[in-house]
């Protein structure tokens, strides 16, 4: 057993993560930042490819007011407005201090920022680094902050299994190393958590591998509340056919957001008129709306050949391709992809999770000692985020929750872990490695059941009967199956008890999303349902989740 010490625990080491490390560090924090993968290489922010929304108004006149007026417009009525407002005031000191570290940010002519329309938006706002680079610069910049800072520490491929409590307050964590499967203890009077999402769990997904729910199970144990947890969001122009090698599923969303492109149903026609949008061949429709439209496009029979739709650049003059595209037009060549010849078939993809663990300003989750920032966080998007806002959403709420976790551990004595408390995590550790070996089903076979259960049952459009199906059915794979599964007892790299633990928070993950979305007995934002089209003013209310004795407890805000 390994036993660490420190002052801030920071779990993931994406963007949120990073700029939470740094700034515990610079608030004066001992810092531990820890990821299941290499630091700063892992998580979503590094295969984020285009836009940064930012109220810089160096394109045109704009301002953080009118960059939230289009964040609630968004959220559909359920945004947490405080959050929102602390989003999109600070995104641009976020934006000014990475240009500062070198990120190179696109320009226009006369030298300004370059900023583009997104979806959503009123005003050209998105800032992006060429080609299809920006969570790539971004990462690379915190990297380099975080290397050399001597009051952090990195730890790669740790993986947390519980978070610790003594009498209601954070003490620590408790995971094992990967690569050797040895116990780990990590001492710590404030754990922020930045471990992204859930939608590794979808079996169309624009997701790393690491995210699986598993940060929403460690807060729910640890007695934090979840907020908003039906609202999924489906990234609508996910690469379907032909298929290309090297081609990440989320390409065509910047390319539109550059050049624009028309979709087209399988006749050939343009259908957003159809759902009360204007043409599509200018990409400024919320993607709430457009996964909507190509959904029941394909549902009332007029899908393309590969069951998606159509997105067209034919119209568009091969110089304006290049000049967008640069490199990634050879990639399209080497796959015979001709963009000014033929269209792409594409279709909504499991991309971001609106809400999760419960926070005010300061990113605390009412657990003391216990903090939450990036996607993992709830309520600054409501029911359906608005383009561009997740890197700084993570960046800002990263940046805040470090300030906060040092400001309350330096009022805090020394000394306060507690072997007893978390005895009984490190004994679940050593009984899982070695269970049932060789004799019962595998996690991954799981984790494929569960994906296909997730996309078919609680995917894009709900009804209750998938919901009640499925919710019974994860609470057998929770309750029951989990014990059952066969893990090996290999101690290198030993991928079965990374994925058993997976499976242990992110089926509690799973399990929340389908009793909020049961829960919810309407349409609204990203949440879709069959059985209930309508939007309500009764639900013009978020929906909290907390755990007691293991089940699961929901109810909506007066």
């Amino acid at each position: 057993m390994r036993h660490l010490e420190t002052d801030v625990l920071v779990a993931g080491g994406g963007a949120a993560g990073m700029f939470a490390a740094f700034s515990a560090a610079q608030n004066g924090a001992r810092v531990l930042l820890m990821d299941k993968n290499v630091v700063g290489r892992g998580g979503a922010t590094i295969m984020a490819q285009m836009t940064c929304a930012s109220a810089l108004g160096e394109e045109e006149p704009d301002g953080p007011d009118q960059h939230l007026i289009d964040t609630l417009e968004a959220g559909r009525g359920l945004c947490n407005e405080n959050l929102s407002s602390l989003l999109c005031e600070n995104s641009p000191k976020r934006i000014r201090q990475l240009e500062e570290w070198k990120v190179q940010w696109a320009r226009q002519d006369n030298g300004k920022i370059r900023q583009v329309m997104a979806p959503g938006h009123s005003r050209k706002r998105c800032v992006y680094v060429d080609f299809l680079k920006t969570g790539a610069a971004i990462s690379a910049a915190l990297r380099n902050k975080i290397s050399r800072d001597g009051a952090i520490q990195r730890l790669s491929n740790v993986t947390l299994t519980d978070l610790v409590t003594h009498e209601g307050d954070i003490i620590g964590a408790t995971g094992f190393d990967i690569s050797t499967a040895t116990p780990v203890t990590i001492e710590a009077s404030a754990v922020i958590l930045c471990l992204g999402g859930m939608t590794k769990m979808f079996r169309r997904t624009t997701a790393p591998n690491n995210i699986a729910g598993e940060g929403l199970g460690l807060a729910l144990r640890a007695g934090a509340k979840i907020i908003d947890l039906e609202f999924l969001q489906f990234y609508p122009n996910g690469h379907m056919a032909p298929r290309m090698v090297g081609l990440d599923p989320t390409t065509w969303e910047p390319t539109r957001v550059k050049l624009g492109g028309r979709l087209l149903n399988g006749n050939g026609e343009e259908f957003l008129q159809n759902y009360g949008e204007g043409s599509g061949e200018q990409y400024n429709t919320t993607r709430d709306t457009l996964t909507h439209a190509m959904y029941k496009e394909v549902e009332l029979g007029r899908g393309s050949p590969h069951g998606g739709v159509f997105l067209s650049f034919q119209h568009i003059d091969h110089n304006e391709l290049e000049k967008a595209l640069g490199p990634f037009l050879e990639l399209f060549h080497r796959n015979n992809i001709d963009l000014t010849k033929q269209p792409v078939e594409v279709y909504p993809i499991a991309h971001y999770q609106m809400g999760g663990v419960e926070v005010n300003t300061d990113m605390e989750t009412g657990v003391p000692g216990l903090y939450a920032a990036g996607e993992i966080a709830g309520g600054a998007n409501g029911a359906n985020r608005l383009s561009g806002n997740a890197l700084p959403e993570a960046m800002v709420f990263g940046e805040r929750a470090g300030e906060a976790a040092a400001r309350y551990v330096a009022g805090l004595s020394k000394g306060a872990w507690n072997k007893a408390s978390a005895a009984p995590h490190m004994e679940l550790i050593e009984s899982v490695i070695g269970q049932n070996a060789g004799d019962g089903p595998s996690p991954a076979g799981m984790i494929g059941d569960l994906k296909e259960l997730m996309w078919t049952k609680v995917g894009m459009f709900r009804n209750g009967s998938d919901l009640n199906d499925a919710l019974a059915s994860i609470r057998t794979l929770r309750q029951t199956d989990l014990q059952n599964l066969a893990v090996s007892a290999d101690t290198i790299h030993n991928t079965s008890v990374v994925e058993w633990f997976e499976l242990r928070n992110g089926l509690l993950a799973m399990e929340a999303l389908a009793v909020a979305a049961l829960n919810r007995r309407e349409s609204r934002g990203a949440h879709q349902r069959d059985d209930f089209p309508e939007t309500l003013d009764s639900y013009h209310r978020s929906q909290r989740l907390w755990l007691e004795n293991d089940a699961l407890v929901s109810s909506f805000a007066e």
